[in-house]
Formats: structure tokens, sequence, C-alpha cells
């Protein structure tokens, strides 16, 4: 995605009204000084400098009033009466709100490249000597017998949203993946929960992995194999149905106290630079780590970032395994697995890397100008304003829902059934493309069609983002939305809509200039549906 410095006028004006008042100070304040002892006791001169200084405060907001105006004239449809009767809606619609869009997206959304850049930059030199850290002092405490524990695997892998053109706001927090070692002597056998028919579908995406021996030319036997595992599965596994199975809660649990004792490693090394610290997690999140700036830091972008930390056990292919998503209800979700399962025992599945190369894909066949990218960020943006008025219960509920993953699923979903980016998603439409992806939300929410994982199970871009591991190509797809109950999805479809057709009130309300406020508004910004479409 093209990138492009804008000039904030907002703030460029000010500042320079500023500094030319500043240094109109300094000048009287060195000149003057010669003079002080020859000036009159009752101060007859002292006013002139501060004529100056108002005078030119004065020019200073003459000149914005004026840029002010000239604008306003400029503004599409600004120079028609509002009786106007050829004035149609669509004229009305379209620049109002593709000018209220821009304006939004430049001031609310956009991340400046450059601060972006100097974050990552510096995540990656702070979470690359931790890491690196933790893979010289081994694994110490837990099991005595040397090589039968988990270790760094010394590396990190960036994911999310900053490292995929389509963060929004503020770079200030991240996700990093930190790979872990298993001992040679251990060996996992993954398996899908997709397919379990008593299961709820809040768990259907996991996965259960237990201990095998791997293939050996010594011809070891499995008692052997059993007695030499025992110090690893005691642990760091659990019993399910009666065999050894990697227990993510264990992981967590190890992972979490041996960050501890590499920042302490490396916080002295660190002082100079950021000041570090290290907040326990949980299934449902993960370990962060908190890198504020020091005080002696004058660098340019001095961002207090957070930055998590998750564990993550490497399944082949670049897919690794990840403690799994938080269930849509937490109260009494746990106890639906049926059959000797485990909550201790479930995992997640992360395909971030495949998901990389498919954006890269998609950005090799986009033709120039393509605005997907853009329309994600709108979308995150317009489900940041539908929360709004919302309890924090229900905004949190409401978030889970249209979560950043399941916005840039639907994007994918879109993208894939059309071939890639068509000269339809030019930036010139940037609307219209906005409103396809909430109608095709509106759709998914209301069941009229799945929203099935973008890399995942036969429905899946597999062809694009290379070999996938057979226990993946096996798998059931599962929609990501199916964990909601109806009543939830519904209410969630009509708040989107809500959302979509007061669109141009929040945007004015909420970003951009003030003297958009006077922008043609639109006089219609429905989606023609169902009645169950209405709040």
């Amino acid at each position: 995605m093209s990138v492009r410095y804008t000039l904030n006028l907002r703030v460029f004006w000010p500042l320079v009204t500023g500094l030319c008042t500043a240094l109109v100070c300094l000048y009287h304040a060195l000149h003057s000084s010669e003079d002080a002892r020859a000036e009159s006791p009752d101060g007859a001169d002292s006013g002139f400098p501060l004529l100056k200084v108002a005078i030119l405060l004065l020019l200073g907001y003459i000149l914005l009033r004026c840029r002010h105006a000239i604008r306003q004239r400029l503004l599409p449809g600004s120079s028609r009466p509002r009786g106007h009767a050829n004035f149609s809606a669509r004229s009305l619609q379209e620049p109002g709100l593709s000018i209220l869009l821009e304006s939004y997206y430049e001031h609310e959304v956009r991340l400046s490249p450059h601060v972006l850049g100097h974050s990552k930059a510096h995540v990656s030199r702070i979470v690359g000597e931790l890491v690196q850290a933790g893979r010289a002092r081994g694994s110490p405490g837990l099991i005595t017998g040397g090589a039968l524990a988990l270790a760094f695997r010394g590396d990190f892998i960036q994911v999310g949203s900053a490292y995929e053109q389509h963060k929004i706001r503020r770079p200030d927090s991240f996700d990093v993946l930190v790979p872990l070692r298993l001992p040679p002597q251990v060996a996992l056998e993954p398996r899908s929960l997709g397919t379990e028919p008593s299961l709820t579908p809040a768990f259907r995406s996991c996965f259960v992995c237990a201990l095998k021996a791997p293939p050996s030319p010594s011809g070891a036997s499995t008692g052997q194999w059993h007695r030499d595992c025992k110090p690893f599965a005691e642990g760091f596994c659990v019993d399910v149905q009666g065999r050894r199975h990697l227990s993510a809660t264990l992981v967590l649990r190890w992972f979490q106290a041996h960050l501890q004792r590499s920042l302490a490693t490396v916080r002295y090394s660190l002082e100079g630079r950021c000041r570090v610290s290290l907040t326990p997690g949980s299934l449902e999140q993960p370990p962060t780590l908190h890198i504020l700036p020091c005080r002696t830091d004058y660098g340019c972008c001095r961002l207090s970032m957070a930055v998590r930390l998750i564990p993550a056990v490497h399944l082949g292919d670049g897919v690794f395994l990840v403690a799994p998503p938080p269930p849509p209800s937490p109260s009494g979700a746990l106890s639906e697995l049926p059959g000797g399962l485990r909550a201790e025992a479930l995992w997640g599945v992360n395909t971030a890397r495949q998901e990389q190369k498919l954006l890269g894909w998609l950005q090799e066949r986009a033709p120039p100008g393509a605005c997907y990218l853009k329309c994600l960020q709108l979308l995150k943006a317009l489900r940041d304003l539908g929360a709004r008025g919302l309890d924090p219960m229900a905004a949190t509920h409401w978030g889970r829902i249209l979560s950043s993953y399941v916005l840039k699923t639907a994007v994918l979903e879109v993208l894939l059934n059309e071939g890639g980016p068509t000269p339809s998603w030019d930036e010139a439409h940037l609307s219209e493309c906005l409103e396809k992806l909430v109608k095709f939300l509106r759709d998914c929410l209301l069941r009229r069609r799945d929203l099935f994982h973008c890399v995942l199970g036969p429905t899946g871009a597999a062809a694009e983002v290379g070999p996938l591991p057979k226990v993946l190509r096996e798998a059931a797809p599962v929609d990501l939305l199916a964990p909601f109950d109806p009543h939830s999805r519904e209410l969630a479809a009509a708040r989107l809509l809500s959302t979509w057709r007061r669109l141009p009130q929040l945007l004015r309300v909420y970003g951009g200039p003030r003297y958009l406020a006077r922008c043609p508004a639109p006089r219609s910004q429905r989606i023609q549906g169902s009645p169950e479409d209405e709040p």
C-alpha cells in the first residue's frame, strides 16, 4: 500500500504563528537589553513590542479565516442552493461521504509511516535481545534432566496488523510469536476437533496434541521412551483419554517464568534506552512486555508500547500452535467439553505466515491505487465508532464479534471471491467498496453465508499460500462467527447497519477538521435488506 505524507494544517498554522511570535519576542529581548537603562521610568515604550505581537497574532487569525472561507467555497455542492430541485440524492451522498471518509482517514485512522517504522525497529531490537537471553539461559528450575525441557528457539516472528499494513491510529501495540523448541526425544501428534459432533462451535477450531515417540533408527522400546520422557510429561502435559497431551496452560506458566528470568538478565543493558516491565498473562491474554521511553531518550518517537509475547509451538510449514481463542461466553463454556477433554489441553492455530503471503499475493495482482487495505482500516474505525455509547460488557462483546481478525477475513474472502483486486477497488470508489464490505458482513452475521477461515480447510487459499501440514489440510472448515448465538449476531448486524447509516454524522462529530461539518449530508445511507436489518 502506497503511503503519502500529508500536512496536518490544523497543527501547521498554529505552530507557524507561535514560532513567529517567539522570534519577535526574542528579537526585542535581545535588542532592547542594551537600551533598558535608557528607558523612561514610567515604561512608556513597553507597549510597542506587545503591539507588534498582537498585530502578528491578528494577521495569523485572519489568514486562517481566509483559508477556511476558501475551502468552504471549493467544497463540492457548496455553491448550490439548498432547495435546488435537480440536486439528486446521489450527488448529495457521494461527495460528502467521500470527503468525510478521506478526512477521517487522514486525521484519525492513518498511521505515520515514519513513527511506525521507528516503533517496529525499536520493538525488534528489544525483543531480539530478550529472546536471545532466554535462549542462552535454557530452562533451569522446572525439570531435571537437561535436554528434556522446553527452550526458546532463538528467533521471533512479528505478526498482526502492524506488519500487514492495516494498523490504525497509534503504533503502540504489537504482537510477536516466540517459537519454542521441544526436546528431540518428543514429537507431537496434533488432532483437529472440528469433526467432533458433541462439541460446541466455540471449540471446533481448536486442536489437541498428544505426545508420541519420534521415528528413531535405534529402535528404542516404547517403555523406555515413556521412562525417558516422564519428566517432560509431568511438567508440561495433562492426561486426556488415557494419553499425555501437551498443555497450553502449563506451557504458558513456564513461558512466563522464563521470560521474567530473561528480562532480569537484560534489564540493566536496556536502562540507557528504555524501561521495560512484564505483565503476566493468561490463556485469553498472553504476557505483555511494556516498553517505556527513558527520560534521557531524546528520539523523535518517544512512545510507550505494549508487546504481546505469544508462546508458539511449531507445527510445520510455518504454522504454529498457540493458546486457543477465548470463548464468546466465559461463564460455563469450559464445562461443555465432552469425552474427557480438558480445557488445559486445547490449542489454537496461528497461520500468520500464510496470511502475510496471501496479502502479498493480492498486492502483486492489485492495480495501482487499490484501496482494499484502506477499506479494512476504515472498517475497524467503523467498528470502533459503533462501540461508542455501549456499556463496557456490551462493547467487549461487540468487539469480539467484529474482531480485527473477522474483519480481515471478510475483506480477504470478498477479494478471493472476485479473483483478486479488480479495477472496481480503485480509491475513487472508496465509499462503494466500503458499502460492499458492510453488506457482506451483514449477510455473514445474519447467517445468509458462512465466513470461513481464509487458509484452513478445503475452501482455503492453499494454492496461493504454499503447503500446509496434513492435519490442517484435512481439518473441517469452521465458520468464524459460529461460536456466537443467533440473537447476538442479529443485534450486531443491526448495530453495524445503524452505524453505517449514521456514519456521516458520526464522522462530523468525532473526526476531521470542523469545517467539514457543513458538507452536504447524505439523504440516505440505508442498505436495502429484510426487516430484521432494522435496529
